[in-house]
């Protein structure tokens, strides 16, 4: 999908360099990766504490 967007050049010649990629689709394309990882884990981190599990974790482990 062809998309126009007004990104500085000097911040889109930094994350080039960076991340190691020749282009800048590869550059935003590694860049929104990377971003949603880190919200997804961002995510599953406020859980912490509002989980609740009954039973003994080996049990568990092993009724699979």
């Amino acid at each position: 999908m062809k998309t126009t967007l007004n990104i500085s050049e000097d911040l889109i010649s930094t994350a080039m360099i960076l991340s190691g990629r020749k282009t800048k689709t590869e550059t935003v394309a590694e860049a929104l990766q990377e971003y949603i990882r880190v919200k997804k884990i961002e995510k599953l981190l406020e859980q912490e504490g509002k989980l609740r599990f009954d039973g003994l974790w080996e049990t568990a482990r092993h009724e699979r």
